[in-house]
């Protein structure tokens, strides 16, 4: 279905969860508690998933907070994939459940993973995490790659005075490593943390500090990310710049929390409550939020925050 701006909308980011084993300082308040009890249950969300691709989207990616961390989150994936219509089922995940699960996840038809890394630093990113583990990860990722998943990504939040120094080593990774690390501006979204002004850079730094980087053209990417090669490197870089550079007007999804609301628009205030709606009013709900994307989202900024009530762990990114 295309929106009212023309924008052929086919990809819907559902989170399973709003918990995470993680307290990421830009994501997820340090003392929140988990609210399994309003996430939507397995039925539910492929009712969701059978209604939208009965619309014309085709594209889904699993989210969370972290979905690993859900119970019986790969049947979930299988029964996802085998909906008729269904192209693509994806999932963002902090990789620290992947050593484990990245076998059976593939064979429930996830074929490739984002992987969220923002440090290639063991005590930075115990910081970053509030706790975690790096070589939980990094062990996940190995796996995602022995499982034969392609392509694996890493998400990489740019944040100025804590990891702005690793940008050359974190595109170094693709010099001789076949994934993609995507570097991604900082977004002034929920009360969780309250970065300084300074935090908040550009992904323009990343081509000041990789001057060796290439731009490159890829039909299959998504249009927000801009793409970049290392000389003989076998992986991409990707910059994702929801402050700096405006990519709204090719906006193609929508976004389904885990206690049932679908987002337009992730820095929109207005959501559709869709929990209990099931046939022709669940397509027509869909169709509404379809409807609603508005042409893009207001100003954001250091001082311009986002329109969201929901912090970043409430709404799956």
């Amino acid at each position: 279905m295309k929106d009212s701006f023309g924008r052929e909308i086919n990809y819907l980011r559902i989170s399973v969860t709003e918990d995470c084993n993680h307290r990421c300082v830009y994501c997820m308040p340090a003392n929140a508690v988990p609210r399994s009890w309003t996430a939507m249950k397995d039925d539910d969300i492929v009712e969701v998933v059978e209604a939208a691709a009965s619309l014309g989207i085709t594209k889904f990616r699993i989210t969370g907070g972290e979905p690993l961390v859900r119970p019986g989150i790969v049947d979930l994936c299988a029964r996802i994939h085998d909906v008729k219509g269904v192209k693509e089922v994806t999932m963002t995940t902090n990789g620290t459940r992947l050593k484990e699960m990245a076998k059976d996840l593939k064979a429930a038809g996830i074929n490739r993973v984002n992987i969220s890394l923002d440090t290639l630093d063991e005590k930075k990113f115990r910081q970053i995490t509030r706790g975690g583990d790096i070589n939980k990860v990094l062990e996940g990722m190995d796996a995602a790659f022995a499982a034969g998943m392609d392509p694996i990504k890493l998400n990489t939040v740019l944040i100025g005075g804590f990891n702005d120094d690793e940008i050359f080593k974190l595109a170094e990774l693709t010099r001789s490593c076949p994934l993609d690390v995507r570097f991604i501006e900082l977004m002034p979204i929920g009360d969780v943390h309250q970065f300084p002004e300074q935090a908040y850079i550009p992904c323009s730094v990343v081509l000041e500090k990789v001057p060796e980087l290439v731009r490159i053209n890829d039909k299959a990417e998504s249009s927000v990310t801009r793409l970049y090669k290392l000389n003989n490197g076998r992986g991409r870089v990707g910059l994702i710049s929801p402050l700096s550079c405006d990519f709204c007007g090719s906006c193609n999804r929508l976004r389904l929390t885990a206690d049932g609301c679908l987002k337009p628009c992730l820095h929109s205030f207005e959501e559709i409550h869709i929990k209990g709606l099931h046939g022709s009013e669940l397509q027509w709900a869909l169709k509404l939020a379809i409807a609603h994307k508005p042409k893009a989202h207001a100003a954001l900024s250091a001082t311009e925050r986002s329109q969201s009530r929901r912090d970043m762990n409430r709404i799956g990114g």
